[in-house]
């Protein structure tokens, strides 16, 4: 599909006007956390409802695996499809057998369930990564998903996410990135930051102020920023864990107003968390729209 587009004229719809904003690019998230991003057509039919865990049920990310950013996921005939760096590739149905224990999973201090993804997948993790013994685990639909409000207050009591760190939609622009880069001796890429759209053609840090969005048939209201944490750092190409860049720079630029300081801390923000509103299909090429009266 073409990376660009015409913009779309202004107009009326159930009492609101909708303004052609931009266009909307790439990168939709991968289902396993932290694990390499999937293109539109493959998110679609994974969602991101899978995750690593510690035996115990913990959860495990990049940030303490750094290598599992070079673990790349796509779904292949109802299968979800694991690959990585000298490593065969691994196939596993996307619709496990109810003989499959369901496991009691913690994220961020909240319980949440998942069913384990058998022991093949879970030794192929733990060889990738030489580590302490890991499970991958599988949201259902009939599974009870965490409150986004019990992450971060400033969620409505209907958000709700399953295993993302607060919300299902992390939302970047193109020139938010190109600031950044502007200011490093060494330039990131958009993986160091793993949102689900990226938009082109706006302004950098425009998405911070987007409060009602359409794109494709996908109604979304935004929420908080993305307090940006070391994971960042974590070369998507190596694995491997640099500790201060881009996050250092970030800090110089990009904190919080005081008055927010309860809500981030000293994390810089990079990055809008959205809820749905009104899920459907968004694909690559969608222009985006900003709802305004």
């Amino acid at each position: 599909m073409s990376e660009e587009t015409h913009l779309l004229p202004v107009f009326r719809q159930a009492g609101r006007r909708q303004r052609a904003l931009k266009l909307l690019f790439s990168t939709l998230r991968s289902p396993s956390s932290s694990t390499e991003a999937l293109g539109p057509a493959e998110a679609s039919a994974c969602g991101k409802f899978w995750l690593v865990t510690k035996e115990d049920g913990h959860m495990v990310t990049a940030r303490q695996e750094p290598r599992l950013v070079l673990v790349s996921v796509s779904c292949e005939n109802g299968h979800l499809v694991l690959e990585a760096p000298e490593m065969k590739k691994l196939c596993l149905p996307v619709k496990l057998p109810r003989k499959n224990p369901v496991l009691n999973c913690r994220l961020f201090g909240l319980d949440i369930q998942g069913r384990d993804c058998g022991d093949e997948v879970a030794q192929w993790i733990t060889t990738f990564l030489n580590s302490e013994p890991y499970r991958l685990v599988h949201f259902e639909p009939s599974m009870v998903p965490r409150k986004s409000k019990d992450v971060i207050k400033l969620f409505r009591n209907t958000d709700e996410v399953a295993y993302p760190d607060c919300s299902p939609v992390l939302i970047l622009s193109e020139a938010s990135l190109e600031d950044l880069n502007t200011r490093l001796e060494k330039k990131v890429k958009i993986q160091n930051f793993r949102p689900n759209v990226l938009v082109t053609d706006c302004g950098a840090f425009e998405e911070d102020t987007w409060e009602e969005i359409l794109i494709g048939d996908v109604e979304m209201k935004g929420t908080v920023c993305c307090a940006r944490c070391i994971l960042t750092t974590v070369n998507p190409d190596t694995g491997v864990l640099d500790r201060k860049e881009p996050l250092e720079t970030l800090k110089s630029y990009r904190l919080c107003d005081p008055s927010e300081q309860h809500i981030y801390k000293s994390s810089p923000l990079f990055g809008r968390y959205f809820a749905v509103d009104k899920t459907g299909t968004i694909q690559v090429g969608d222009p985006v729209y900003k709802m305004v009266e």
